[in-house]
């Protein structure tokens, strides 16, 4: 079997020299070490992958709950802005109604005194037309000192009573 003009013979020689070879050399050994050096490389991305996840899932909670309370905020906002719109408004009608009553008070006061007004001066005119008239009658039917003497006495009497 161990015949070396077997052609199998020189394949068991070249093998066990390759296992030999590969021996001195500490090929297994290196080897080993690659793949160690390899699995803890693996081993320490896998952790940073599972560091980097737990901290995007905490930002992810973060900023949900962020959003919740601005969403809560806004929504707080915006009832705030229409209970002050809804009060703002009712002033404003308040202070409307307000400002049309005290103008229809001083229209109303404004009409009374041109009605006093216009009475005094029809008043006026009347008592002066009576006057006169009292005088024209009073030269015409009386005449000379006596008629002046009633004249001047009538008109003072006249005046008297009509204001």
């Amino acid at each position: 079997m161990l015949d070396p003009n077997n052609p199998l013979f020189w394949v068991l020689v070249a093998f066990l020299a390759f296992v030999a070879l590969v021996l001195y050399y500490k090929v297994p050994a290196a080897i080993a070490k690659m793949l160690d050096d390899r699995a803890d490389g693996i081993r320490k991305e896998l952790d940073e992958a599972r560091r980097l996840r737990e901290e995007a899932q905490a930002l992810l909670a973060d900023y949900q709950r962020k959003a919740r309370e601005a969403e809560t905020e806004a929504r707080t906002i915006v009832d705030q802005a229409k209970r002050e719109a809804e009060a703002l408004a009712a002033d404003a009608r308040k202070s409307l109604a307000e400002s049309l009553e005290r103008r229809s008070k001083i229209a109303e006061d404004k009409i009374a005194r041109a009605e006093t007004q216009a009475l005094s001066e029809v008043r006026a005119t009347a008592v002066e037309s009576a006057i006169a008239a009292a005088q024209e009658l009073l030269k015409t039917r009386v005449k000379g000192d006596v008629g002046n003497s009633l004249i001047s006495q009538s008109i003072n009497d006249l005046r008297g009573k009509l204001n």
